[in-house]
């Protein structure tokens, strides 16, 4: 979730800034907070997830207790891009922010579709959240761990990772991905990034990643619901 991309003023700008992240009114003024320095690192992780959480857990659905408010069709037109930006041999896969478990399932199903075969795993700051993916997904409980991306360094890496950049604040998020590529991705892997909302005419998430001396080897995209907005996705090659 991106809520600093909230575009100024206006009917429609407001309209394009719900449709590209419903929750942008609960978090901004957590991002706020923390640009002015008034809370930590820690407190931003913190007040992040009070929100998160609970708003996860009331899901009454699978997509639900993964943040997505459509039925199954718009989760797969929201998230199947992801196939895409996949090694096409396949591997270890790492969800990041994995919550219930519901996007490991998906993508394991979908990429086997097209020939692809991944072994997913998960990890998850939240720990009632990860308790949930255990329990719905006992076969990969064992895969499925608690902690903090920014910092944790897993017992192996994987071919393939996903996360997005909103997972920690705007000015940790070029260390968040070198540290991703440096300690959580397989060498020869893939960091994705995605799936994020951007307008159709802009590549804000691919800009900041070269601002910070990252070329994108791939990316993919999808048509939203939104005319003026695309689902977007993108991979970092792992030297």
């Amino acid at each position: 979730m991106d809520p600093t991309a909230r575009p100024p003023g206006g009917h429609d700008a407001e309209d394009i800034a719900s449709a590209k992240e419903r929750g942008w009114r609960d978090l901004a003024p957590i991002d706020g907070a923390y640009q002015a320095g008034e809370i930590t690192v820690a407190e931003w992780h913190s007040a992040v997830l009070d929100v998160i959480e609970p708003a996860y857990l009331n899901g009454d659905n699978p997509r639900a207790q993964s943040g997505h408010s459509g039925d199954e069709t718009r989760w797969r037109e929201a998230r199947g891009l992801l196939v895409d930006l996949l090694p096409p041999h396949g591997g270890t896969f790492l969800d990041v922010g994995c919550a219930n478990g519901h996007l490991m399932e998906s993508l394991t199903n979908w990429a086997a579709e097209v020939g692809i075969t991944i072994e997913p795993y998960g990890v998850e700051i939240s720990t009632a959240l990860a308790d949930l993916a255990r329990s719905r997904c006992p076969q990969w409980a064992h895969r499925i761990w608690i902690a903090n991306a920014m910092g944790w360094k897993p017992p192996h890496r994987f071919n393939a990772v996903r996360t997005g950049l909103d997972y920690v604040p705007t000015d940790l998020r070029g260390a968040y991905v070198a540290h991703l590529l440096d300690y959580v991705v397989a060498p020869g892997g893939r960091l994705i990034i995605g799936v994020h909302n951007e307008e159709r005419d802009q590549t804000t998430t691919q800009d900041l990643l070269q601002s910070f001396g990252y070329t994108p080897a791939g990316t993919a995209t999808a048509d939203h619901r939104h005319p003026e907005i695309q689902y977007k996705g993108l991979w970092l090659a792992n030297a």
